[in-house]
């Protein structure tokens, strides 16, 4: 399937589930829909934040379609899932925004780590979510953001346990694709970097981290919503965590080296 056919099956309601190992070889991304009138304020925060908020692309205000990401793409209907904050409070997850939408809006696309685990299964690593037809961990960390304007907090991250020489090759794998997050940003005791319970994710569904494994952490596109609780704003929109929109960019296309 390739990915207008899979919008497509979003955009009739005939997918609502997280989209991990959907259409390997295309770049998943994040959303944050906001106002022009904080837009500038975002994207100083992504240019600000790139490990965690690597930039696919941005739209014009009021834009629904970013033909950066893809031919025949709907940004109110090709999400499986949205979540709508108001003051900073998750208010909603509707399956559609065409209700929603305003001529004042500005999308911005953010790389997924789901775009890169293409590679990692390839070069035969395993990923338990996957294996377990789930949604990926994710937790809130104490590592900070670089603040802009009214957005601030800290990192979330992703979280896929590896055995020891999985790890040092998914480290080498990665870090070829900074718009997708890179490397990862930390391995190993998970209490340094401020998560107390692998088995309660702030996001996603938790995975058994074997005796023999490393949970290993990439920077994730939930961050913004972290920040998007701080800031407070009137309205913000966003993918659920794990539903992601499928674009047209080859992942291949976005390899640095």
């Amino acid at each position: 399937m390739n990915p207008i056919q899979f919008r497509h099956l979003v955009r009739t309601g005939e997918f609502r589930k997280p989209t991990a190992g959907v259409c390997g070889g295309y770049a998943q991304a994040n959303l944050v829909i906001l106002p022009d009138a904080q837009a500038h304020d975002f994207l100083r925060f992504a240019q600000r934040n790139p490990k965690a908020c690597p930039l696919l692309a941005v739209g014009e205000p009021g834009a629904w379609s970013v033909p950066a990401l893809g031919a025949d793409l709907d940004l109110r209907t090709d999400v499986p899932g949205y979540y709508v904050y108001r003051d900073g409070e998750l208010a909603e997850a509707p399956v559609s925004l065409e209700g929603l939408w305003r001529d004042d809006l500005v999308a911005f696309a953010i790389g997924c780590s789901f775009s890169f685990e293409e590679m990692l299964l390839a070069a035969g690593i395993p990923l338990r979510h996957i294996e377990q037809d789930r949604n990926i961990a994710m937790y809130r960390t104490n590592i900070p953001n670089a603040a802009a304007g009214p957005f601030g907090g800290n990192m979330v991250v992703s979280m896929r346990p590896l055995k020891a020489k999985d790890a040092i090759r998914a480290i080498q794998i990665t870090s070829r694709y900074p718009a997708i997050h890179g490397a990862p940003v930390h391995l190993g005791d998970p209490r340094l970097i401020g998560i107390a319970d692998l088995a309660r994710p702030d996001y996603g569904d938790a995975v058994e981290v074997m005796a023999d494994e490393v949970p290993v952490f990439w920077a994730c596109g939930v961050t913004p919503q972290e920040a998007i609780r701080a800031a407070r704003l009137p309205v913000v929109i966003t993918h659920r965590p794990g539903y992601m929109l499928v674009t047209d960019i080859p992942n291949a296309s976005l390899a640095t080296l």
